[in-house]
């Protein structure tokens, strides 16, 4: 009989050890890719965001950032507005190379052509944008013409249709921006004059008409010259500019990087209780187990097994244990957080990029290695001590 037959055997004929180590062997496993999974999709969505905005500094109204902050990565319903002159007193701040203006206007709820609920309608300049229009030229080879947008990665052409309708106005999707778990994914872009005229088409067409308040911008983005400090420049820009708040790309979601931390430290001393309380059942179970079978393998040890290959069917028996758990605890977990995504964005209030197959591999190795590790050290003290005791005495207590 070789260890694996062995072991399996010796699985069968326990439910209720087998049924525990394995239960052990699913939290630590689920516990740890869960926690892998929202914090490193977490801040990938942060990085991501901040790299899709582009800019080096953001202007906003005093204020506004964390309205601002909330709307670009929760898609939260918001009306910021500042002066259009701001612009130009920006960019004769120096050490400001290039600034372009966004505009955010209302978010449409239940729109047939976004996969989520919420769509977010941002605005730019394509004369000025820094962001957009270069991404655009090297994807499509041109920038947006009237009545073309583009779309985040939830936003799609209804079934059936050429166009998307929005505020009774056709709307061509020329592409979608890779997916970033942040309401981006949920966003549509479109220059100033698409908005304007989309605003015009629906003040006669629409139930609801696009209101653009005149001579108003949400936001500024802006590149900062080479040999330049951006928070000297943002700090110039306070002093200069009345009524804005610079916020440099580094500092920008900073109540969400906050909130990661809290986050952070409350999963890590879940992660340290779980692993305790799950070392300490397990050290129970296979020291119980061990006591109840000395009788059984003083006998093979009688029959003629080594002491390594007695210690080494114990271990086998809980590495097999640990890999079935640890395996039902990543399927469950992957699904869990794939079917209820937005459920746990909400809950969390953030957002989080759900990783790769292949970005996956290293979360569901790291929980399979630490289930795996856990149960091989709980085994490992009875698994030695029950191996080294001679036959006749195993037999007789």
């Amino acid at each position: 009989m070789n260890l694996l037959e062995l072991a399996r055997k010796n699985i069968a004929g326990s439910a209720f050890r087998s049924w525990t180590v394995g239960l052990c062997a699913l939290l630590v496993a689920a516990l740890t890719l869960a926690t892998s999974l929202i914090l490193s999709g977490a801040e990938d969505s942060l990085r991501l965001a901040a790299e899709r905005l582009g800019a080096d500094i953001v202007v906003v109204p005093e204020g506004t950032e964390a309205k601002v902050e909330s709307a670009l990565l929760m898609g939260t319903t918001t009306r910021v507005w500042m002066d259009e002159e701001t612009l130009d007193a920006v960019r004769a701040v120096p050490g400001v190379q290039a600034v372009s203006p966004q505009l955010y206007l209302s978010t449409l709820v239940d729109a047939a052509c976004c996969a989520v609920s919420d769509m977010f309608l941002v605005v730019y300049d394509p004369q000025t944008d820094f962001t957009i229009e270069p991404w655009l030229k090297e994807t499509i080879g041109e920038g947006l013409k009237l009545g073309q947008v583009v779309g985040g990665h939830y936003v799609f052409v209804p079934e059936g249709e050429q166009n998307i309708q929005l505020y009774a106005y056709l709307l061509t999707l020329r592409a979608n921006l890779e997916p970033t778990g942040t309401s981006l994914d949920s966003s549509m872009f479109l220059t100033m004059e698409t908005a304007r005229d989309m605003a015009r088409i629906s003040e006669s067409m629409a139930l609801e008409p696009l209101v653009i308040p005149e001579g108003k911008i949400s936001t500024i983005l802006l590149q900062v010259a080479p040999g330049f400090d951006l928070d000297e420049v943002a700090l110039e820009i306070m002093h200069q500019v009345p009524g804005v708040t610079p916020i440099v790309s580094t500092n920008l979601f900073q109540a969400y990087r906050q909130q990661m931390t809290s986050l952070r430290t409350s999963t890590t001393v879940s992660m340290v209780t779980t692993l305790t309380l799950s070392l300490a059942t397990l050290a129970l179970v296979f020291s119980l187990a061990t006591n109840e079978r000395k009788r059984e393998l003083g006998m093979l040890r009688a029959m003629g097994a080594t002491r390594e290959f007695v210690f080494g069917s114990l271990l086998v028996e809980s590495g097999i244990l640990a890999l079935a758990g640890a395996a039902t605890g990543i399927v469950l977990t992957v699904m869990i957080t794939s079917l209820f995504h937005n459920l746990i964005v909400n809950t969390l209030n953030i957002p989080f990029l759900l990783p790769s197959l292949q970005g996956l591999l290293g979360p569901v190795a790291g929980g399979i290695g630490l289930a795996l590790l856990c149960i091989t050290l709980a085994a490992m003290v009875p698994a030695y001590r029950i191996s080294s005791m001679e036959p006749a005495m195993a037999m007789r207590e």
